[in-house]
């Protein structure tokens, strides 16, 4: 892999920076859908959706489970400000399999008393730690 075509990406949550580093691609949703990010990618801002963070680097592709949060993009670096990011080492699945019961159970009970959108958002975090697993 030819080294002018890396850039610098950084995953920062709130309690630590996640990843630092030179990148060939990055790929993650967004609330517009999926998006891969190559070195000279157009400016651009976006809401990050839940879903799985997949990095590629010299050593080859990584996968994390990426929560919502915010991402610049620049021609020559990618900074995601998230909400939590975690590797597949740090999810618990049983714990993850749970939050996914639920959110589903919520959302099939519908009642006025319901917060859809907060279930909805419970639901997809849950399949994206259990997809990052597989």
């Amino acid at each position: 892999m030819a080294e002018d075509n890396l850039f610098e990406l950084k995953v920062i949550t709130p309690e630590r920076v996640f990843f630092e580093g030179q990148v060939s691609m990055v790929e993650f949703n967004t609330t517009e859908g999926e998006l891969g990010i190559l070195k000279g990618h157009i400016p651009l801002t976006v809401i990050v959706d839940p879903g799985i963070l997949t990095i590629t680097t010299v050593e080859g592709p990584r996968n994390a489970a990426l929560h919502a949060g915010f991402a610049e993009i620049l021609p020559d670096k990618v900074t995601i400000l998230a909400e939590l990011v975690e590797w597949p080492s740090e999810i618990d699945e049983k714990r993850a399999e749970a939050a996914k019961e639920r959110a589903e159970e919520r959302l099939a009970k519908k009642g006025p008393d319901i917060d859809v959108d907060r279930a909805t958002v419970a639901l997809k975090k849950a399949i994206c730690r259990l997809n990052v697993l597989q």
